[in-house]
């Protein structure tokens, strides 16, 4: 999810209602008396059930397609976009020019009441699909139910529209209908075109659980919200940590902290719960740990849960479904936490208020002198601009700031899409690289500040244009699932 997505998607939809008004509005001439315009009505809102079906039954090979064609990431979002739902947009369009039409020749006296109805009602529409789809539908239905619920009601008005302009005409135009919804449904069933691509799709997510047993020989399971792998989980060793950011900050806390002595006491703080790896591993393996966890959406605590062994009511682990700014900031204002970890994403991107200036300070009040605040952040390899403007925030309220990546082979001077580790604190770390000391083999290194590039940007929370500096990395070819 970014801007580009939600301005290419309310762009063609727009665009598809503006195109079929100005068709509708040459269909409704004057000459067209109530049966041709109940007809008329019909065939539109038989194409656009059609066309939604047919957006459905085409999308995943469409996107297969798309997604392996080389194109940037927005550029996909955009093609597809226009494919799936201009023509259904269109359809829909079509229709309020005739009826309004329809409306004002049943009662010519009053034309301007009858438009200012009219207006009225599709706003209103508007506003209750809005409410609907978001609230409601998607949550319970998910996304493919809504466009079958969305074609079923267009199906269902073209019927009544059929079958009310009285002529053979709308017979014809119901059996046309009929048959046709029969063959997509038939064709998507086949294909697998209406089953959920989600294990859950939640108000805020769409959650997928995969099994990584296959690639790493033991029971293991994946994570992916939306686009983005968040959390790899092994079932028997919580302290096996296969992702190399989630990684990090394990070895990065141990080098700072006795974790592995039983006096030791530790509060960390996680800003985003996904597969709750790293609580999962610490309360395993720390016998001082207390950790508080803000996760925003409920549904990934109990896929996590569910899926990826997750033990919610573990006593070391406070669960609190809130955005993490909003309960760090109901927190008294003074040193709590020895390690507060930033993991929340909208796909690849930062929500904007949790890497602000406004935000650090907040999070700068409530850690211990000898704690640290990590961030992971998803940005090019080469001049990674969003990184750069986080780190000059950050170093606004710490005075270190360090920026970190797992050392790979092989990809010396290619421009990829990376995942930085970037950490504030009140005093910096002993050494500039980091070998791991516990479970897979990995090495980190600190990257200089001047190395990632000097920007003036300084990210608050009336000015943080994350799209903006992430658009090469967005507007790039894309990668598999990270």
């Amino acid at each position: 999810m970014s801007l580009y997505t939600w301005t290419a998607i309310i762009a063609v939809v727009l665009a598809g209602l503006s195109v079929g008004h100005w068709i509708g509005g040459r269909l409704a001439s004057a000459t067209v008396d109530r049966p041709l315009g109940l007809r008329r009505l019909a065939i539109s809102l038989a194409l656009a059930s059609v066309t939604t079906l047919l957006a459905l039954v085409a999308l995943s090979d469409l996107s297969l397609a798309l997604v392996s064609s080389g194109l940037g990431q927005v550029t996909v979002v955009i093609v597809l976009t226009t494919t799936l739902f201009l023509l259904p947009s269109l359809f829909v369009g079509i229709v309020a020019p005739i009826v309004t039409k329809l409306a004002v020749d049943s009662d010519p006296g009053r034309v301007g009441a009858v438009l200012g109805q009219m207006f009225a009602v599709g706003t209103f529409g508007s506003i209750a699909g809005t409410l609907l789809a978001g609230f409601v539908f998607i949550s319970w239905i998910g996304s493919s139910g809504t466009l079958i619920a969305v074609a079923g009601v267009y199906a269902l008005l073209a019927a009544v529209c059929a079958l009310l302009s009285g002529q053979r005409g709308g017979a014809v135009i119901v059996v046309a209908l009929v048959a046709s919804t029969g063959v997509l449904a038939t064709v998507g069933g086949v294909r697998g075109a209406f089953a959920a691509r989600c294990t859950v799709e939640s108000d805020y997510f769409c959650i997928q659980i995969d099994d990584f047993a296959p690639v790493v020989g033991r029971p293991s399971a994946l994570m992916a919200l939306d686009n983005l792998v968040h959390s790899i989980n092994d079932r028997d060793d919580p302290s096996l940590l296969f992702s190399p950011y989630i990684h990090f900050v394990d070895e990065y806390a141990r080098r700072r902290f006795p974790l592995d002595r039983p006096d030791t006491r530790f509060h960390a703080f996680f800003i985003g719960g996904g597969g709750y790896t790293l609580p999962r591993s610490w309360a395993a393996t720390v016998d001082g740990a207390r950790m508080t966890v803000a996760e925003i959406d409920p549904a990934v605590t109990r896929a996590a849960a569910d899926h990826m062994w997750l033990t919610a009511d573990d006593p070391k682990i406070e669960i609190v479904h809130r955005d993490a700014r909003a309960l760090l900031q109901s927190l008294p204002p003074e040193p709590a936490f020895d390690v507060i970890f930033g993991d929340a994403f909208h796909d690849i991107s930062i929500p904007s208020h949790l890497v602000s200036l406004e935000f650090h300070a907040e999070v700068a009040r409530r850690l211990k002198p000898d704690g640290f605040y990590v961030v992971n952040a998803v940005d090019r390899r080469v001049a990674p601009r969003f990184v750069a403007a986080l780190a000059n925030t950050l170093a606004l309220d710490f005075p270190v700031v360090e920026i970190w990546d797992e050392v790979t082979p092989g990809d010396a001077g290619e421009d990829l899409r990376r995942t930085y580790l970037i950490v504030a604190a009140f005093r910096p770390a002993d050494d500039r690289t980091m070998p791991s000391a516990f479970g897979l083999r990995r090495t980190w290194r600190q990257i200089p500040r001047e190395d990632i590039g000097e920007t003036e940007i300084v990210l608050t929370d009336d000015f943080a244009p994350i799209e903006r500096l992430l658009s090469s990395v967005l507007f790039s070819e894309i990668p598999g699932r990270n």
